[in-house]
This record gives structure tokens, sequence and C-alpha cells, in this order.
């Protein structure tokens, strides 16, 4: 049984579920991204550490870094579910955007997702 990200519940009571597959593994995703890495204590490698980079500065070399984490990060975690095919990330003083390029595992169209992060002011 899929239980949805985040959890909640439905209409009837019940523990909410994801409407699709590909709804389910979108919402691994998100808590691939977002999780910080040790977070987890049964899991202490889970996650990007992602959410850190939104109030930092973000050089050339570390977006490089960053960015090929994420995608280590997706394919070690959700490479049975997913081919990831592309990651970019790219910041501005207030916003860090992930555009991740993905095909559901076996043989599905590739997806892109953007996923945003933005500092309140």
């Amino acid at each position: 049984m899929n239980i949805a990200f985040p959890f909640s519940f439905d209409r009837t009571g019940h523990v909410a579920r994801p409407d699709s597959r590909r709804d389910h593994i979108a919402q691994m995703i998100d808590q691939v991204l977002f999780t910080n890495p040790g977070e987890r204590v049964m899991l202490p490698t889970f996650g990007t550490g992602l959410l850190q980079y939104v109030f930092a500065p973000l050089s050339p070399e570390a977006q490089q870094g960053l960015e090929t984490q994420v995608q280590a990060s997706l394919q070690e975690w959700l490479g049975d579910l997913i081919e990831v095919q592309g990651v970019d990330i790219s910041a501005t003083a207030s916003r860090l955007d992930v555009d991740i390029r993905y095909a559901i595992l076996p043989g599905d169209p590739p997806e892109q997702r953007r996923f945003s992060a933005a500092v309140a002011q």
C-alpha cells in the first residue's frame, strides 16, 4: 500500500493514497530532494541536503557538485523505479530551481519536473 506524501487523511478519514504510480514516484522524489542526510535515523545517507543551499551562495563549482549529488542520490534511492536523465540547478538571490529529467521504469516516456525553493522576504 502506497501512502501519500506529505502524510494526510482523505475525506473518509483513512490514510491518503497517491492517485497513480506516477504521483507516488513524484512524491518519493520530493522526499529524496527535501530530506537532509542524517535526518532519518535508520537511513543516515538518505536525502540530498538541497535545502541548505537555498540560503548559501552557489558558485559554479558548488552548483555542479550539487547537481551530481542530487542525481546520485536519486539514482541510489529510486534507481529501481526511475532512470535519471539529467539534473539542472539554477540559483538567484532568493530562489533555487531544480529541474529533473527522468523516465519511469520500465520504458515510460521521459518527464521533467521543476522543484523550487524560495527565500521568504
